[in-house]
Order: structure tokens, then C-alpha cells, then sequence
């Protein structure tokens, strides 16, 4: 098996279905796709009915091209992060990894049209956060949740707005930025630094004004983060977290213990914006994705400073915040609900707090002259009055 027919593969799956975002080769499967968030086969010829051990071996290894620090990397940790263009058609970030001694590959399809504010409706906040000249703008949100787009589209505003030097690291390049007022930078993990913290301490010497750094792995990149956050940097990045609850706490979990009051400090100074994303399946089809927004008021500070407790949460301080822009989950939920782009299914689902939720939806239900429960014949007639 050569490149040309792993190529003649992944076009083969591209063109499958209108939208596909994921390709998957799993041995004892079929050739897979995801599309609108299912996984399903597709067909090739020659048939393939299930993938044998050695196809996606050498499948892997002709994406690989012997790169030595990506097959250190499949040794030592049991996976590695690639990228790969199909000609000028489609480009991928792509996965290859161990699993009961076989090699699998999942291939996420990256968009080529740089995406914009507009064109993903995004909420009216987002063209505020570009106007930050510096401190930390963090994007969070489970893997697939669209963190890389979210933050493509905030380059994109300012690449149209400012003139100013930015600088990415990413792992690997899923948008290049034209430079339009913008001087743009973008470079590669493997291919123009060697982590993420180096990549960061080094474009502390560039004069960005910029900085995006595709993942917070570890402590090392958030200090080094933070310091630029400190010194006139706008820093955006993205975390795997599901709120911005979750978020303070995980920054604070990469210090020890007796550090930490010192980095609420800090991160009282330095966090603009915690925006978390969930992709929800939408009606018709295809996806949509709900938006929690925090921004730094001195409420959200009090509770960075000193936390959390049962009665104040960041929940409620964000369900308070609609005059900068906040929204909880669950407000936007129901908004999505409210417009017909997500069922009331979709809606408990994906809710943070069911309570709430279910609350909105007999409110919304109520105003459009629906039952607003489940529960129907409870009302006493007047006959069983006595």
C-alpha cells in the first residue's frame, strides 16, 4: 500500500457524505466517518470490510514519512500529532495511536476559509474581547467542541482591526491567516519549536503584541503565560475543561498548594474572558454550539481570589452577568432552544443545572400557549367536587 492509495482513501471518505469532519481507521472496522456527530462506514473499492493490522500500519507510517520525532513519540507515549494535506483540496490534523497493540488513525479535517465572528454567530461579545490589549483569553471546551475555530475568529477580527505582530503555536496549523493589518506568524509544534512552553518563552523575544498557544499542557506554558499576560501581551489559548469553574480550578491545580494564593492573585489581574463551548446536535442536522461567557468583573475576582462556595458560585455570578456579555450554558441553551435550533431533548441533555433548564423551557413553553409538563389529567374536574 503506497500514498497515492491511502489518498485515494481519504478522498474517498471526504466525498462521502456533504459534511464529514473526522475520518477513523480502527482495525476490524470499515473505512468510518463522522458526520453532523455520527460515526458511520463507508465504502471503497476494492471492498473493505474491516481494516486489517497491517493496512492501518501502513497507513499510519505513510502519513508518519519516518519522522523521527513523531515515531519517538508513538514509542514512547503510545500516540502523536500530525498534520496532512490532501493536494490544495483539504488539510487534516491527524492522530495515530496504540490500542491493543494495533495502530489506529483519526483524521479531523480543518477547515480551509478562515472562519469569521459573522459568519459563525457568534455571540455580540465576541467583537469586545478583540479590543483587550492584553491578559488572557482562554477558550475551553471537550475535544471537537470547536475551540481552534472560536479562536481563529477572534485572529481574524483582529487581524482586520489592528496592525500589530502576532505570533501562534500550534499543534499543528489549522488556519493560515493571511496578513492583512496584521503581521501574522505561525509555526508548528515539531516542525519550528519543540514545546509549547519553549515555543512561548521564545516568542517573548519576537515583539508580539499577540500570542495564541494552541493548548495549556502543563505548569511551565501557564507561567510563562502568565508572565506575558503581565507584561502587555494578549494571550489566547485553550484549555480541556467544561466551565469556567472547572477552568480556575485546573490552572490552580498545575501549582502546589502553598503557590496557589499567589496565582489567584495574578489570575485576578490577568483573566478577561473564559469562553466554554459544547457542540450540541441540531435540528435539521448538522451541529450548533452553546457558549458559556465569563468575563472579569469584581464579583468574578472576589471568587477567583477566594473561591468558591455553596452560596456563591461562578455559575451565579455569569446567570448575573448580562451587561458585559455573560451567559451560562443554560441561558444560551434556551435561547437555542427558543430560536428551534436545538430540541427540548437536546436541551435537558446538555444542560449544566436541570433545574434550570427545565424551568426555562415551561417558561418559553408557556408563552407560545404549550403544556409545560409532562404530566397531563391532574386537574380535578368539577364534578369530583364536593
Amino acid at each position: 500500500m503506497k500514498r497515492p492509495e491511502i489518498n485515494y482513501w481519504i478522498t474517498n471518505m471526504l466525498e462521502s457524505y456533504e459534511k464529514v469532519s473526522d475520518l477513523n481507521f480502527t482495525v476490524a472496522k470499515p473505512l468510518q466517518v463522522e458526520t453532523s456527530g455520527q460515526l458511520v462506514p463507508i465504502s471503497v473499492t476494492p471492498e473493505i470490510k474491516e481494516l486489517t493490522p497491517f493496512q492501518t500500519e501502513v497507513a499510519a507510517l505513510n502519513l508518519i514519512q519516518s519522522n523521527k520525532r513523531l515515531l519517538d513519540d508513538l514509542a514512547v507515549h503510545g500516540s502523536c500529532d500530525l498534520s496532512h494535506a490532501l493536494g490544495n483540496r483539504a488539510r487534516f490534523r491527524v492522530n495515530v495511536f496504540t490500542q491493543q497493540s494495533h495502530l489506529s488513525i483519526v483524521m479531523r479535517k480543518m477547515e480551509g476559509a478562515i472562519p469569521t465572528i459573522q459568519s459563525y454567530k457568534l455571540p455580540e461579545v465576541f467583537k469586545k474581547m478583540t479590543n483587550e490589549i492584553n491578559g488572557f483569553i482562554l477558550v475551553t471546551g471537550a475535544t471537537g467542541s470547536g475551540k481552534s475555530t472560536t479562536l481563529a475568529a477572534l485572529c481574524d477580527k483582529i487581524n482586520m482591526e489592528r496592525m500589530v505582530h502576532v505570533v501562534t503555536l500550534e499543534d499543528p496549523i489549522e488556519f493560515v491567516h493571511p496578513h492583512k493589518k496584521c503581521t501574522f506568524n505561525q509555526r508548528e509544534l515539531g516542525n519550528d519549536f519543540d514545546s509549547f512552553a519553549n515555543g512561548l518563552r521564545a516568542a517573548l523575544r519576537q515583539a508580539p503584541k499577540v500570542i495564541l498557544v494552541g493548548e495549556m499542557r502543563d505548569r511551565e506554558t501557564m507561567e510563562i503565560g502568565l508572565s506575558a499576560a503581565e507584561t502587555g501581551h494578549l494571550v489566547m489559548s485553550t484549555l480541556h475543561t467544561v466551565d469556567a469553574g472547572q477552568t480556575i480550578n485546573r490552572i490552580l491545580g498545575f501549582f502546589d498548594q502553598e503557590e496557589q494564593p499567589q496565582i489567584r492573585n495574578r489570575l485576578t489581574d490577568t483573566v478577561r474572558y473564559v469562553i466554554s463551548q459544547r457542540l450540541m446536535p441540531k435540528e435539521g442536522g448538522d451541529r450548533v454550539a452553546a457558549f458559556e461567557i465569563m468575563a472579569n468583573n469584581l464579583r468574578v475576582r472576589d471568587l477567583i481570589l477566594n473561591g468558591e462556595t455553596e452560596d456563591r458560585t461562578f455559575y451565579d455570578v455569569i446567570e448575573d452577568g448580562s451587561a458585559l456579555g455573560m451567559q451560562t450554558f443554560d441561558q444560551h441553551i434556551l435561547e437555542l432552544y427558543e430560536n428551534g435550533l436545538i430540541s427540548e431533548e437536546t436541551a435537558k441533555i446538555y444542560a449544566s443545572r436541570k433545574s434550570a433548564i427545565n424551568r426555562g423551557l415551561d417558561k418559553i413553553k408557556a408563552a407560545r400557549g404549550e403544556a409545560t409538563s409532562g404530566i397531563t389529567g391532574l386537574a380535578m374536574k368539577k364534578k369530583d367536587i364536593h
